[in-house]
């Protein structure tokens, strides 16, 4: 089974008031935390879907890495856009990591990647909430491809009994930066060990 990855890195940073996903995070910019736990999952590529400013680094070895570049914030407008750029070959699902979510697991790609099997869809939960990053099968790739404005895949897996969910222990799926103060009270899980941060609410796949 041929899965891929991708990063969605376009937004516009509104609520953290600046381009955040390049905000320090332990000695590097945030977005790159983000790519790392992509590239750890169990895929043959990784797409990044960034803004023209973003700098995304440059990855050696595999899975190979590569960068598209686009001007709307509108969040199906990334998630159709990194979903053609790898479906292009032959695969079974699509992993969807966001930029700003970069303390997830990774081991919880493989995870759902153990459960896809005939589902729409898997997504990681913890405590009853879901989580990233969502994986895809190729089935909902034509639905995704349907999406419209700044609409993403939560409404539609909510109304489908073929989608997968797999409990997490850990809170760190659920966590995401929208605001400096977020990026400030990450960094202490980090430094400490204990996983203490919750995320925000927000349809974000």
């Amino acid at each position: 089974m041929t899965l891929a990855a991708i990063v969605l890195a376009a937004g516009s940073s509104t609520r953290f008031g600046g381009d955040k996903l390049s905000a320090d995070f332990n000695g590097e910019p945030l977005v790159r935390h983000a790519i790392r736990a992509a590239r750890a999952a169990p895929v043959a590529r990784v797409a990044v879907v960034a803004h023209p400013s973003l700098d995304c680094g440059v990855w050696a070895g595999a899975p190979p890495v590569e960068v598209l570049r686009l001007t709307s914030a509108a969040l199906s407008e990334s998630l159709k856009a990194g979903i053609a750029r790898v479906s292009g070959d032959p695969i079974a699902g699509v992993f969807v990591f966001l930029g700003d979510m970069p303390l997830i697991p990774h081991e919880t790609a493989r995870r759902l990647a153990d459960m896809l099997g005939e589902a729409y869809a898997v997504v990681p939960r913890h405590e009853g909430k879901s989580g990233h990053p969502v994986l895809l099968s190729a089935r909902a790739f034509p639905d995704i491809a349907g999406l419209g404005a700044d609409e993403g895949a939560g409404r539609l897996l909510r109304s489908r009994d073929d989608v997968v969910f797999v409990d997490c222990d850990s809170p760190l799926v659920r966590l995401d930066i929208d605001r400096p103060r977020d990026l400030a009270q990450a960094r202490r899980p980090v430094r400490s060990g204990i996983e203490t941060i919750t995320s925000t609410d927000r349809d974000s796949y």
